[in-house]
């Protein structure tokens, strides 16, 4: 069994902001790169095999902080991206409402708003998939992934056997750099409290 430890990264520009991200790559703010020491801290005695982050600046730099004590080097994989949102990128959700009314309208239900970008079901295949891979890469070992809010959602929507959409609906969004686990074991993904 592989035990995958899971954190968002550290709050971003965009974050503040309240701008959908998505592929856009944002940098940390002095409060985020805080965030990705205290993560640092509290894994601090957990042993680590090795440390991955998605592709993007705020992953990546959040991965660091906890990587580099550790003399390890943190692997950047695209598919531990967020979930593309296409055109509704650096928009808030005011914005995005008042732009893409009909699309909002069925994002807020749980469906897929943007008309360009990536689906959520396809994020999420893509994010499971790559879960997958890493833990068997670390058979009976003890990883960090450092991903998005998004990915990290499917991943637990995923390991609780339900879909996105209704995770959406039902729980929250993912703070910045909260720390939770999932056990992968014969390629089978299940949530550890």
């Amino acid at each position: 069994m592989t035990t995958v430890y899971l954190a968002r990264h550290g709050e971003s520009d965009w974050n503040v902001e309240q701008r959908w991200q998505g592929h856009a790559d944002r940098p940390l703010t002095e409060r985020g790169r805080g965030q990705a020491q205290t993560l640092a801290k509290r894994l601090a005695d957990v042993v680590l095999d090795a440390v991955y982050a998605s592709d993007l600046r705020r992953a990546w730099e959040t991965a660091e902080a906890v990587a580099a004590p550790r003399g390890l080097e943190v692997v950047r994989l695209r598919e531990l991206r967020e979930v593309d949102v296409g055109s509704w990128s650096g928009f808030t959700r005011d914005e995005c409402a008042e732009r893409f009314p009909a699309a909002f309208a069925r994002w807020q239900d749980g469906g897929s708003g943007w008309e360009d970008g990536e689906s959520y079901e396809a994020m999420g295949q893509r994010i499971v998939d790559a879960i997958r891979r890493i833990a068997a890469e670390h058979p009976d070992g003890a990883i960090l992934v450092v991903s998005h809010g998004g990915p990290i959602r499917a991943v637990h929507a995923h390991a609780l056997g339900i879909d996105i959409a209704t995770h959406r609906r039902t729980g929250p969004v993912e703070p910045n750099a909260r720390l939770t686990a999932v056990s992968v074991e014969d390629g089978r993904v299940a949530r550890v409290e």
